[in-house]
């Protein structure tokens, strides 16, 4: 990502949205941007994994999970997949597991907590659909930037 968040709000101001939601960086990149990608999905990752495992092209992936913190809806291996296909980043609404496997990948991930509870695996849920998260739409093809100070996307 060449330019911070605080400085890209400076400059755009009215035409982004930040998330005041504060989340936790845990991939092993803190700054990262790309197109919106989601899934919304409630504490099953089976789509989530099937994303991740195809092309990215610098994407990043939304999950909305509803805020739940009761199973991890990305975890070790398929935060590895995602840097294999050019993921540029992850935000989880929701919780990880595997923190100290992820911070040593080179991706961007952002979510609410961890849990190291598995999630269900029945592919329920929607793919590249709008999604609200505190009050900020995320919608596919806009942009997202994410840094330490915070997210912001396009409106």
């Amino acid at each position: 990502m060449s330019i911070a968040t605080a400085d890209l709000y400076d400059e755009r101001g009215d035409e982004l949205d930040s998330l005041a939601l504060q989340l936790h960086d845990l991939g092993g990149r803190v700054a990262f941007d790309g197109p919106v990608r989601t899934v919304r999905c409630h504490r099953d990752n089976a789509l989530v994994k099937e994303v991740l495992a195809t092309p990215g092209d610098g994407a990043v992936l939304v999950i909305d999970g509803g805020g739940s913190l009761e199973s991890a809806l990305v975890g070790d291996l398929i935060a590895a997949s995602a840097v294999e296909n050019g993921w540029a980043g992850i935000i989880v609404f929701g919780a990880i597991r595997d923190r100290t496997a992820i911070a040593e990948l080179s991706i961007g991930l952002k979510a609410l907590g961890s849990n190291p509870r598995k999630s269900a695996k029945a592919g329920i849920g929607e793919v590249d659909v709008p999604v609200t998260i505190a009050g900020v739409a995320f919608v596919p093809g806009r942009h997202v930037w994410a840094d330490a100070d915070g997210i912001l996307v396009e409106r």
